[in-house]
């Protein structure tokens, strides 16, 4: 299991993927709005989506856990 986590404080402003999809090293999952900015955050490595722990609109902080791969 990999915990993948904000890198940057902000909102969700699209979750790419649903639970059960499986993913590759390098898929964007979540993208986050920062500043004005589009900012992805991507699959360390390949696996399933177990769990999505966002909504979109939602604000997180920088180490928040967003998705976890299994």
């Amino acid at each position: 299991m990999a915990d993948v986590a904000a890198h940057i404080t902000g909102t969700v402003w699209k979750i790419e993927v649903k639970v059960g999809q499986t993913v590759a090293a390098g898929d964007v999952l979540v993208i986050l709005e920062s500043m004005k900015m589009e900012m992805p955050v991507e699959a360390p490595d390949a696996g399933t989506v177990k769990e999505i722990r966002c909504k979109e609109a939602q604000p997180v902080n920088e180490g928040d856990v967003l998705v976890v791969l299994g």
